[in-house]
């Protein structure tokens, strides 16, 4: 039966789609390999876009995650792509495979020398830690330290994927704890440097580097990574307000925790430009800490008031009176009265 076809039946609520998913349903649990294998592709088809299909073919998960656990490489492959488009925007399936015992041979799959093999098990993981239910259980397997290595080792897409399922079991405080001496961050760093500043992954990585940098351990990797302050400069600059929101916590939280070790560092990457735009066009997050920041870079610590748009000027001036060039002093002079003008129309 074509696809536009079942389609068709399913919407009409006629006899056809039900038959059609007693079949898939008889050959998903068939001895026969070959018929699994049929039936876990069909299911990956129909279940591509329909939630409604999600629904009803959510019977097929037990059997789909018993396929996982063969020896057959061509039934792992089916299975684990049938049960992604299961689980995706589908709480329900996703908490289901889960209890039904995928999560072994997905972290297994985590290790395969097939890189597309691996590839799916890390879109799986991602797919599945999107469930807060979900994320205790992930955490307590060993998929934390191969997400890692799939950050480090892996192709561009399950980097991708990992750092998103990072991000997500990263949500549990206790894992960042889990997760800092895996010595992430130069991995991030790099992922950041290879991705559009303004896409989602970019966002994922800055959130990641935010929440590490409250640690010691990741301040440190962060500034020894090649690149790493640089890096979170020129999201500050060009990222999505999300991304530039979590690359100003990252700067701030570095230099409240030791003005004296991390203002010139900060300071030399060029950071103000991206700071004073941030001030009157980002988010209210985004400007109350690029603000204290700003305060923050000045030579003196005393008499910090509130910053308001108006004290910007002064402080701009004895920051960048640090550093040689007038090239940098204009510029910097230039977008503080471009930004205040913008702020009082």
């Amino acid at each position: 039966m074509a696809s536009s076809e079942i389609g068709l039946a399913c919407e009409l609520g006629g006899g056809g789609w039900d038959a059609e998913v007693t079949s898939i349903m008889e050959r998903i649990r068939s001895a026969d390999v070959g018929n699994r294998i049929q039936a876990a592709r069909e299911i990956r088809r129909l279940t591509k876009t329909s939630p409604r299909h999600r629904r009803q073919l959510s019977g097929a998960v037990g059997p789909l995650v018993s396929m996982l656990q063969s020896h057959s490489l061509e039934s792992g492959d089916a299975a684990i792509l049938a049960l992604l488009n299961l689980a995706v925007r589908d709480e329900s399936n996703k908490i289901k495979i889960v209890e039904a015992g995928a999560l072994n041979p997905l972290v297994h799959f985590l290790q395969s020398t097939n890189s597309s093999l691996q590839e799916y098990a890390t879109a799986a993981l991602l797919t599945l830690s999107a469930s807060s239910i979900n994320k205790p259980t992930i955490s307590a397997s060993d998929a934390i330290p191969l997400l890692v290595r799939i950050l480090r080792d892996g192709n561009q897409q399950a980097k991708i994927d990992a750092v998103m399922a990072l991000y997500n079991l990263s949500t549990i405080p206790e894992n960042l704890i889990v997760i800092l001496p895996l010595h992430p961050i130069p991995s991030l760093i790099s992922l950041l440097q290879s991705c559009k500043k303004s896409s989602r992954t970019a966002e994922r990585c800055s959130a990641l580097l935010e929440s590490l940098a409250s640690f010691d351990e990741g301040r440190t990797a962060l500034t020894a990574a090649e690149g790493g302050v640089l890096t979170v400069v020129q999201v500050l600059e060009e990222g999505s307000l999300r991304s530039r929101e979590h690359a100003v916590g990252t700067l701030l939280t570095m230099c409240e925790s030791d003005h004296c070790r991390y203002r010139e560092l900060i300071l030399k990457e060029g950071a103000i430009p991206g700071l004073l735009e941030l001030t009157v066009q980002g988010t209210p997050k985004s400007q109350v800490k690029a603000r204290s920041l700003l305060q923050l870079l000045r030579s003196s610590r005393h008499d910090r008031a509130e910053l308001q748009p108006d004290a910007l000027d002064s402080i701009v001036c004895n920051i960048v009176s640090n550093f040689d060039g007038d090239d940098q002093a204009g510029k910097a002079k230039k977008m503080l009265a471009e930004m205040v003008q913008i702020s009082m129309t």
